[in-house]
């Protein structure tokens, strides 16, 4: 297997390679090749100056090897065939066409790095290029000498208007500190803060370009002393420019205008065809047919009468309407009225509430292919309030030898855009900005000659966000699980009392009464797409105390072994969380690792000795170390049962997932990966049906398996198609002479086929 994934690999790197990367560079004209960047200054990252470049290099498949640029060059030249003018479309249609180099985007990109370096005071910078030109390639060689940097020394407010000077000379919220460098960048930032918050407390006509700096640098120190104040013009008491900046606006009314027509106009005259509707300061301008309530716009609406204008408002304003599901775009506009007061008129256009998707996937689990359907609907606007229903149904079928594993399942769901509770006055709800969504479901399962399972639940959940911070809820969450049938061999094998292969409380009847938060965390910036970002995500759950509670308080019915029963059912206990944590270290466009660490942990109590099955950990798979199957890893050294299509054993309470995943683009949709995985599960107690699975401080760091692959994406814009070939490297499940693996077989391998990334 080694020996022909070599030759494969071999045969493909030579059919990239034969041509000659020159291919198509003009005679006289200089493929470029490199761009690198010297600099005097350690604290200058290459990564940062590198955007500024104007010209660089063809993309290269993990910075080393063109693969977009010997594609292109795979295009025949001669194109008088119909053979050869199709291969010259594909190949020059899918591939990148040569960099030639342009000696006006070098100078171009030296203005650029002198210019960005001397905003961020480095007043002295010079930049050079060094350029090397041979066999019809060009290297260019930026040198940096950044030299001695000019430093804040001191920073002065010279203001008049108290608010103002109160705002600008805030040492709390300032940008600006001594010894700083001279970074204008900053102090633009600096001017746009003061002037966000001055439109905040309803200076609606001030802008940061009233704000000017001057600066007195001293050549020898390498210090600068700043101050701060308005424009010249500004500065007379009686000049009418002054007077209009520091008017004091508030909101007089809301107007709302729903309609389909984009070009739809506030003029009031429009309102002879239109009904009007009224809430307090808030009014609707509607079509006789209503489109959109007014109290679902209001509760979207952070633009309140009676107060100061304000620029947060707006863009709250903006973020909520426009994440209404009837919603297609909003336009948000002023206009003054008299004293001091502003009109704010809000269009709304409308989308199509009503939506139908259907959705087909095969299926690849432990050694079996199989087939699952989606038929999804979605109403937007089901009430005229923007509140959302949706239904999915689905099946899935999975041939496993020559019996057919089947699921069937319906949900349902409906969305409010608000916090709908019993308590807390109209406002409150208001500026929370939640959604409250009640969901139920409904699933089948038969798996022939095993067993068949039914689960019916549902549940209330709020959710919100909070700048990069999104919050989620969940009040209630109901669960019941039954089992209609057993196969009498499959019970008497695998669930015998006297000894059980698996743990019986997994095929028992049982009913699961949860709350629980999930919360999660970005810093990606969308201005700064090319940065270093990283996102977190954390969630607890806990299942069965308020039924504890109540049963220990009024004497509930009690089962032989002591646990309480609900409806003569046993009802479960336990504590579950995760945190989740990915870092993105980015070197270009085309390049980047990834990071990832899952961290999981989860314990019965109480009431129960186990977690519920569908509630535990299990490792392997697409998202977890890709050398195994689905759920075909652990926990521990545990051996899984041979002969069955799923072990039900290989779940667990503690899980462990380290992944790091080198990302690169290849060509045309095809991007690249190479990827490194590590990790497990256990169980937190000894469980007599998972032998070597319990964690042990001891020995867990032994039993951390290890894998390793490749992968190929297919990236459509709106989705991405996976496929990853890991391969395992280390099995604990083996004997100490066989663990590390080598020499890899085809039991080593395992294939996966997912949408989406993997973290």
């Amino acid at each position: 297997m080694k020996i022909r994934f070599l030759y494969l690999l071999i045969l493909l790197v030579s059919l990239l390679s034969a041509c000659s990367i020159t291919k198509y560079v003009p005679d006289g004209e200089y493929l470029l090749k490199r761009t690198p960047i010297k600099t005097d200054n350690r604290e200058l990252k290459n990564n940062e100056l590198k955007e500024y470049l104007r010209q660089t290099p063809n993309a290269a498949v993990f910075g080393i090897f063109p693969m977009q640029l010997r594609i292109y060059n795979l295009a025949p030249k001669d194109t008088t065939k119909w053979l050869k003018r199709i291969l010259h479309k594909t190949f020059t249609r899918i591939g990148d066409p040569p960099v030639i180099y342009n000696p006006s985007l070098t100078s171009l990109s030296i203005q650029q790095l002198q210019r960005y370096l001397e905003n961020k005071g480095y007043i002295n910078v010079k930049v050079e290029s060094k350029v090397t030109l041979k066999k019809k390639k060009a290297s260019v060689k930026y040198i940096v000498n950044a030299n001695t940097p000019y430093r804040l020394s001191e920073y002065n407010v010279d203001i008049k208007n108290k608010v103002l000077a109160g705002i600008a000379a805030d040492s709390t919220k300032s940008l600006i500190r001594r010894n700083m460098l001279f970074d204008v960048d900053v102090f633009n930032t600096e001017r746009q803060r003061i002037a966000t918050h001055m439109r905040q407390l309803g200076y609606y006509n001030f802008n940061k370009e009233f704000l000017a700096y001057s600066a007195d640098s001293t050549l020898k120190t390498h210090k600068v002393n700043v101050t701060l104040a308005l424009r010249d013009y500004l500065k007379e008491k009686n000049d009418s420019a002054r007077k209009i900046i520091f008017k004091q606006f508030t909101i007089r009314k809301v107007i709302f205008y729903t309609n389909t027509d984009a070009n739809v106009t506030t003029d009031l005259a429009n309102k002879v065809e239109l009904d009007t509707v009224q809430f307090h300061d808030f009014e609707l301008v509607t079509p006789k047919k209503l489109i959109l309530k007014l109290d679902a716009l209001v509760q979207n609406t952070f633009i309140n009468p009676k107060s100061l204008y304000s620029d947060d408002a707006v863009e709250r304003t903006y973020s909520a309407l426009n994440y209404l599901g009837p919603v297609k775009y909003v336009n948000i506009s002023f206009k003054e009225s008299q004293d001091n007061q502003l009109d704010c008129y809000i269009i709304v256009i409308p989308s199509k509430p009503v939506s139908l998707s259907t959705e087909l996937e095969g299926t690849y689990t432990a050694g079996y292919w199989g087939i699952a359907g989606n038929i999804n609907t979605v109403n937007r606007n089901i009430f005229k309030g923007a509140e959302t229903l949706s239904l999915l149904f689905r099946g899935a079928f999975e041939k496993q030898d020559a019996i057919w594993a089947q699921e069937y399942g319906v949900q349902a769901g409906l969305k409010f855009p608000r916090f709908m509770l019993p308590f807390g006055s109209y406002d409150f709800k208001r500026n929370m900005h939640a959604n409250t969504e009640f969901t139920s479901a409904f699933s089948y399962q038969l798996r022939p000659g095993q067993f068949s399972t039914t689960n019916v639940g549902g549940g209330i959940n709020y959710s919100w966000t909070r700048k990069q911070f999104r919050h989620s809820f969940q009040l209630l969450n109901l669960s019941y699980v039954y089992f209609p049938y057993k196969d009498p061999n499959f019970e008497s094998t695998y669930l015998n009392p006297t000894a059980p292969v698996f743990n019986p409380y997994n095929y028992n009847n049982h009913f699961i009464m949860s709350i629980g938060y999930t919360g999660s965390y970005s810093t990606f910036n969308a201005n700064r797409p090319l940065q270093n970002y990283s996102t977190a995500r954390f969630n607890i759950e806990t299942a069965g105390n308020l039924l504890y509670g109540l049963s220990n308080l009024l004497g509930g019915t009690q089962s032989a072994d002591g646990s309480y029963l609900l409806f003569k059912i046993r009802y479960s206990q336990y504590v579950k969380s995760e945190y989740e944590l990915t870092h993105h270290q980015i070197f270009d466009k085309n390049n980047r690792i990834v990071y990832h660490l899952d961290l999981g942990l989860g314990t019965p109590y109480g009431n129960a000795d186990v977690i519920p099955y569908e509630k535990r950990f299990f490792s392997g798979g697409a998202n977890s170390v890709r050398g195994w199957g689905e759920g075909l890893l652990g926990p521990g050294a545990y051996n899984r049962i041979t002969g069955l299509s799923r072990d039900f054993n290989q779940v667990g309470d503690i899980k462990l997932d380290m992944n790091m995943e080198y990302r690169t683009k290849m060509f045309w949709l095809m991007e690249g990966a190479m990827f490194l995985d590590a990790g497990n599960v256990w169980t937190i107690r000894n469980y007599d049906t998972q032998e070597g699975g319990t964690f042990k401080f001891d020995t867990f760091i032994n039993q951390i398996a290890i894998a390793y692959g490749l992968g190929v994406r297919f990236d459509f814009s709106f989705f991405v198609v996976r496929v990853d070939l890991g391969a395992k490297l280390y099995n604990p499940v083996l004997s100490r002479s066989e663990q590390w693996r080598v020499n890899p077989g085809w039991d080593d391998l395992a294939l996966h086929f997912a949408i989406g990334y993997p973290f």
